[in-house]
Parts: C-alpha cells; structure tokens; sequence
C-alpha cells in the first residue's frame, strides 16, 4: 500500500506467507534453528496468483545445525539463510545468520530461545515505471533504486519431544526502514510481527501413521492472519508420504502432498483463495529438504537421514 507523506512515498513491507510454514520454522522463529540435531537445509519456491502480471515470486533457501565442535554441541544450534521476494516493481532480499541455545528439562521437554540477525535489501524498478503521457510525478522514482539496512528477530520455542511443540517470535524488531535511492524521497518500512504457533502428533494404531497438525498466528497489529494445517502420514521402511489440507480464515484453501525419495523430501502446495480470485488463480507452492547427520566419532563418515515430519 502506498502513502504519499510531505517528503516520502512510505510502502508497507509484509513477510511471505509460506503455506508449508511448519517445514520452515527457523524462517519464522530463531529458536528453531538447530532442533534436529543434524544439518537441515531447505528450499522453497513459491509463485503467487497466477493469471497476474504482477503476482509475487519468492525464492528461499536455509540451513541450520548444531554446533557438534563444542561440547554439549546439541544445546546449541547455528543457522544461515537467503530469500528473494518479487512481486511487481519491488524486490525484497534478505540474509541473516542466527543462533539457538536449546535447554533440556528432563528427558522429555526442550526450552529454547534464539536470536537472528538480518541483512535487509530492498529495491524498486523505477525504470519500467509507466506514468502515461504527459504524467509525472516526481515522487515516484523513474530510475532502479534501492537500499539496505539491518533487522532483529527473537523467539521462544517449548517442546514435548517427537510428540508437541508450541513458539512465539517477533520479526522485525528494530521496524527498519529503508530509504531507496540517494535522494530518499522514497521508504519501505517493516512493522515488527508477531508470530504465535504450534503442533501435535496424533499417533494411531498402526505405528506407520499419523496424524501432523500444526497451526500458525501472526499480526502487525494492523492485520492478521491464522493458518490451521492437519497433514495425514505414512511412515514406512521403504519411504514415508504425506497428504493434507491447510485452511486460512478469509484467505484460502490449500491443499498439501509430499514424498521422501532417497532421504529427499520433496513438497507441493496449490492455495486457491476464498475472496472471489478464480481457482486456477491460485499460488503454487515447491519444497524440498534434506537432512544428514553430523557425527565426526565416525572418522568423517556421516549417516544420511531423511527429513523429520514436527
């Protein structure tokens, strides 16, 4: 949304909003980071409605692990990540670097608490930018402009191991804002945004299924979304598959398949909107992940697991 102060166009910036949010906890909650136990790196590529010229594209990529060169390695966990978000002229980047220390009660229950810090770069394609004939308007830029500056966030995360887990975070605590171009007639600022979430494993009978249910808060303060997920899951010797839907209040439907192929996980999502956008206007949604675990008492060779499902 624009808003034309006296000396500057102010854009409010939004966080993407991933429809396999529970696959990319330490996205949203620093606290995440490290939580397997081994190295975790994942990948998404999102396209948003389709049909739009100018819908959004989102590229994300991140890894994270436990620092195994100290002692007591699984207590702290290191984390690194990128992500490139398109949508019309405006292009949003960020790299951060982020850490966790996960503090064992009993046997059973993790706390955790962690911090990332952000490299946040934004630009604007001033070049492409059509006025009409005879129009002009001199705060709107009509030349490739950007800027940087840094960002904070912090989390909490509980969990009960293998069965529950429940976070919260803030995204974007020092609320940056970026002036675009040398004249800085032109800002993008980001509200800090709170993130609420959590998730339960319903464990049936037979002991390869189960039933994954995860469910996502946030708000701005100015607007909010909720996001309620129940995945169904076949664990077996030879691969493990997922099926599920993912509802949003006033926003949408999405439905979920995944399948682990050679210790690959690979996901897919289709988001169909409830506010009147055409089915086939929808947004696609690819994931892929990949764990190996990290144990140097084996003289370098390292045992290769699958992704974990909470």
């Amino acid at each position: 949304m624009m808003m034309v102060l006296p000396v500057a166009v102010a854009l409010a910036q939004d966080d993407v909003a991933f429809t396999n949010y529970w696959n990319f906890q330490s996205f949203y909650n620093p606290a995440a980071a490290g939580r397997s136990k081994m190295l975790d790196i994942q990948g998404a590529y999102r396209m948003e409605m389709l049909g739009f010229e100018d819908g959004g594209q989102t590229m994300l990529i991140q890894a994270d692990m436990p620092m195994f060169f100290v002692p007591k390695a699984e207590r702290h966990g290191i984390g690194a990540g990128f992500m490139n978000d398109k949508i019309g002229l405006f292009t949003t980047k960020r790299m951060w670097l982020q850490y966790a220390h996960h503090y064992p009660i009993g046997e059973k229950y993790i706390l955790s608490g962690g911090l990332k810090l952000a490299m946040l770069s934004n630009a604007f394609k001033g070049s492409e930018v059509d006025l009409g004939e005879g129009s002009s308007d001199e705060l709107v830029p009509t030349s490739d402009v950007n800027g940087t500056g840094f960002d904070l966030d912090f989390g909490l995360r509980f969990e009960r191991r293998n069965l529950w887990y429940a976070a919260v975070s803030v995204m974007h605590l020092m609320s940056p804002t970026i002036s675009l171009g040398d004249e800085k007639l032109n800002q993008i600022k980001t509200s800090p945004t709170i993130y609420a979430n959590g998730g339960y494993m319903l464990k049936f009978r037979q002991p390869q299924f189960s039933l994954r249910t995860d469910a996502m808060f946030r708000t701005d303060m100015q607007a909010w979304r909720a996001d309620v997920t129940a995945r169904l899951c076949y664990d077996g010797e030879k691969g493990r598959m997922y099926a599920g839907v993912n509802y949003s209040p006033m926003v949408s439907v999405s439905l979920l398949l995944g399948i682990t192929y050679h210790g690959v996980n690979f996901g897919y999502s289709y988001e169909m909107y409830t506010g009147g956008i055409a089915v086939q206007n929808g947004t696609h949604e690819l994931h892929i992940g990949y764990q190996m675990e990290l144990n140097l008492s084996k003289k370098g060779k390292n045992r290769h697991q699958s992704v974990r499902w909470l």
